[in-house]
This record gives structure tokens, C-alpha cells and sequence, in this order.
């Protein structure tokens, strides 16, 4: 009895379809998600600013060829460059998630939907260029909003369910599917044209999570979503030429990303495709206190308020223990030699610590002059996390999404200070009215690195006007972040 497969062509996968479905044809008339989506294209634009000040990072940006100059080409905010739509992608996407102070998102899969950004700016200035130059209609900041609303629903409810680090793969898989999504469709891509982009990042090589992990952690954590948004545009423009897709991408014996990466599953949906609306965006996460790994906000919010009660007695404490949930664990919980900023932002006790020690956590903090300070090493070797089977129910628990820390300090005499235990970050939609001036103050900070004041205050002025914002031509937007060098 022959064992070849048909030879057969297949219909694409059924998620496929759905997915390029909502994203060409559902119509987003969510108020509340417009403005979220607004406040989340401020903040990532504001760390991505942030970030040209960092040497590792600016290093990376520019032309793939030095020199390269790209007519008509997206820009990137901050710079002068301007350049094609994939290296435009990179450039913004390493940017805004190179301090680990953007949106996040925790589920079964963490991550940050905001990193699909880089593809939908890069993409939308160029295509907005180009229609400019032949006297075109030119897309606006509303069509920005609107992919990037498509894209987090389309990164968050694949991540509800569906846990990649478990395999060992990272989430940016996520980031480069959201993006081709999106993408191939702002570039004028048709349903059967997303169907086909879509299953080019399915079977595309998927990043490894080495690089988030000891012994392994480095830099390459922060340029990863870069990767992965720039990779999409590339995949967008190729399927565009008329390059074929894999129809059964997911699904094919064997040789499918269920068998190949996924040890057989297929996905599951907590929120079935054709219900995606606006979830995820309406619900999304923003980092505006701390440039730390998300699991840890609450517990550095905790460290925060303990701060004037130890910071007089760091070499009297015994112990410290902070409950947690799982999933904080599994990625934050480190103990032993920290040796780059990368390794620093993803472990619990080294945050804990500084917060403990200085009440402060800034991106500067992760530095090596700061790290150099003995009294850090010394404080996280007596700090222990615990998972903690409350919190991690509250985690999972779509209406509540919480993300608590409880952290506890025991002296060597004896005596021990009140445990103090914070269920929900600032950043949280539960605390979205308390968090969004905070936010506002972070962008208008990020805005006075790098741009002088009138063009920081009309920059301010037109993102915090809704309906101004949304009917600016995408080019004149990006037009206004122009750097001076």
C-alpha cells in the first residue's frame, strides 16, 4: 500500500481564510478602541525615541548599505533616514521595542502587539510618498489606527490559547503574522492575497526563544519584533509580485507548522475568528511606570511603596519573598551572573532590588555603572519567588487579566514589614483613567529628547486631538518627526 501524500493541491486552511477575512473585510466602529490605539501609537513612537539615545541600539538603524538613500522612501522617526519599507520596518520595530517599554500582552503567549508598528508605519509613509509624488490618494493616520487595532486583535487572540515558548518558539512568530496580515492588505493585497502572505510567514523560519534565556540572553531580544515586522513587509511585497502562498500551511501532514513546530496541535480559540473585533486592543497593557519585563510591574510598584521603609536598612534584611504568578517564573525568576542590560530587564530579583534600594527603575538602570553597585547582587541573592496558585488563576481569568505581585521583607532581627501585594499595574484597562495623564507625560518626555519645542508641542497637540489625528495624511505625520541628524 503506497504511504505518498496526495499530490493534490488543498483549499487553504480554514484559519487562514478567517483571518484574512477579518482583516479585509470587518469593519472596526469602536470609539474606545481608536483612542486606546491612539495612546498606544504615542507611547511606542515616545520609546522608540527613547531609544536613539542608546548606542546599541541607534548602531542598528540606518540603510542595510551605508549611504543608501531611498526616494520617496519611509522614514524614520527621529532620524533623517528614509528608506525602502522592509529596512524602514526594522529601523522603527527595534526601536520601540529596544527598552522593553511598549504595550504588552499575556496570555498563554506573552508579547507586544504594538511591535507590529515598524511594518504599518514604514509601510503607510511609503505607500503615502509615493501617492503624493503621482497625485494620489494618500492614506491616513485613520488607516494607521485601524491595522493597528486588526493587528493586536490579530497577535493577542492567537496568543490566548495557543502557547509558542512552550515549544520553544518566540512570540514574534505572532508579530510577523499580524503584520503580514495587515500589511499586504494596506498595500492593496486582496482575501485570497492575505490568504497567501499569511501562509509564507506560517511555513517562514520561526525565531528560537534562545536569545531570552540564560546562558543566552542578549540584545537580540530587543531587535527580534524589528525582525519579524520587517520580515512581513518583505512577504507582503513578494506575494504581491504574484508569488504563490502554501495552502495548507498549517495543516499539512508532516511538513505543516502543526507537525513541524507545533508537536501536533492545532490552534485553539478562546474568542473564535469570526468574533474578533477589538478585544485585544480595548484591553491591552502599557508599560507608562517602569521599562521592565511586564510579569514584574506590580511587584516593582510593590518595591516602590517599601522603598522609604528599607532604604536606611538594606544590610539588616534577612530575606525577601515575592508571590507571583507562573508565568513570571518561567521567564523572570534568575538567579546568578547578570551579564548584559538584556539580561538585567528580564529578571525579578535584580528589579526588585533597585526599585528596593534607589525608588527608581529607568532604563539607565540596567546599565553596567548602575548594575556595578554590590549592594544590587548582594539583595537579590536573598529574594525568592514563589508561584503563587490565586495569582496565576487571576492571570488566566479573561475578566480579570491580573498580573499580581505580593512582596514581603524579613529583617535579620526578626521583625518583618507588611506584605504588600498589588493585583494590578498602572497600565492596566482596570486602571486605565489613573494611567493614561501618566502616559501622556511619559510621550511628552520621550518627545523632548530629540525634537526642539515647537516641534514637540504641535507633535503633542495633533496626538491628543482624536479626530484630528485620525484625518492627517500619513506622511505629513511621519513628516513631523523628521530629526535634525
Amino acid at each position: 500500500m503506497s504511504s505518498q501524500l496526495s499530490n493534490n493541491r488543498p483549499p487553504p486552511d480554514q484559519v487562514l481564510i478567517e483571518i484574512a477575512n477579518y482583516v479585509v473585510n470587518h469593519r472596526i466602529q469602536s470609539r474606545l478602541a481608536y483612542e486606546t490605539a491612539r495612546y498606544c501609537l504615542m507611547d511606542s513612537l515616545g520609546c522608540g525615541l527613547e531609544a536613539l539615545s542608546y548606542p546599541a541600539c541607534s548602531k542598528l538603524l540606518g540603510p542595510i548599505v551605508p549611504g543608501a538613500v531611498v526616494p520617496n522612501g519611509a522614514r524614520v522617526p527621529g532620524t533623517i533616514f528614509q528608506l525602502d519599507p522592509v529596512q524602514a520596518a526594522f529601523n522603527i520595530g527595534t526601536m520601540i521595542r529596544w527598552l522593553d517599554f511598549n504595550d504588552a500582552w499575556l496570555a498563554a503567549e506573552w508579547g507586544h502587539p504594538s511591535d507590529n508598528l515598524g511594518g504599518i508605519l514604514a509601510t503607510t509613509d511609503w505607500i503615502a510618498r509615493k501617492a503624493r509624488a503621482s497625485g494620489k490618494p494618500v492614506p491616513t493616520m485613520h488607516d494607521v489606527l485601524t491595522a493597528m487595532i486588526k493587528a493586536h486583535e490579530i497577535q493577542g487572540c492567537l496568543a490566548l490559547e495557543n502557547s509558542f515558548n512552550q515549544v520553544g518558539l518566540d512570540h514574534v512568530v505572532l508579530v510577523k503574522v499580524a503584520s503580514v496580515a495587515v500589511v499586504t492588505h494596506l498595500m492593496g493585497g486582496n482575501q485570497a492575497q492575505v490568504v497567501d502572505a499569511l501562509s509564507q510567514a506560517w511555513v517562514d523560519g520561526q525565531s528560537l526563544r534562545t536569545y531570552r534565556h540564560a546562558p543566552n540572553t542578549g540584545s537580540r531580544k530587543s531587535w527580534a519584533a524589528g525582525d519579524a515586522t520587517s520580515r512581513a513587509v518583505w512577504l507582503a511585497l513578494i506575494t504581491l509580485k504574484g508569488e504563490m502562498g502554501c495552502p495548507s500551511a498549517l495543516t499539512a501532514k508532516t511538513w505543516g507548522f502543526y507537525d513541524a513546530l507545533f508537536k501536533g496541535q492545532s490552534f485553539r480559540f478562546q474568542r473564535p475568528i469570526n468574533r474578533w473585533d477589538t478585544y485585544v486592543m480595548e484591553n491591552i497593557l502599557f508599560k507608562i511606570s517602569f521599562p521592565a519585563e511586564f510579569h514584574a510591574q506590580t511587584a516593582i510598584e510593590c518595591a516602590m511603596q517599601l522603598h522609604p521603609q528599607v532604604k536606611d536598612r538594606i544590610d539588616d534584611i534577612e530575606c525577601i519573598t515575592i508571590r507571583t504568578q507562573e508565568a513570571a517564573i518561567r521567564i523572570i525568576d534568575k538567579k546568578g551572573t547578570l551579564n548584559n542590560p538584556a539580561d538585567r530587564d528580564h529578571c525579578m530579583q535584580y528589579m526588585v532590588a533597585v526599585a528596593l534600594i534607589f525608588g527608581r527603575l529607568t532604563a539607565a538602570d540596567y546599565e553596567d555603572t548602575v548594575a556595578a553597585d554590590a549592594r544590587i547582587d548582594g539583595l537579590r541573592e536573598k529574594i525568592f519567588c514563589i508561584a503563587d496558585e490565586q495569582f496565576t488563576k487571576d492571570y488566566h481569568d479573561p475578566d480579570k487579566r491580573a498580573i499580581a505581585n505580593g512582596v514581603s521583607i524579613t529583617f535579620k532581627d526578626g521583625t518583618a514589614l507588611e506584605e504588600v501585594i498589588v493585583p494590578y499595574p498602572i497600565g492596566h484597562k482596570k486602571r486605565r483613567h489613573e494611567g493614561m495623564p501618566h502616559l501622556e507625560k511619559k510621550f511628552a518626555t520621550h518627545l523632548a529628547r530629540c525634537f526642539p519645542e515647537s516641534q514637540q508641542q504641535a507633535i503633542l497637540a495633533l496626538c491628543l486631538d482624536q479626530d484630528s489625528l485620525q484625518a492627517t495624511p500619513v506622511d505629513e505625520f511621519m513628516g513631523m518627526f523628521v530629526g535634525a541628524q
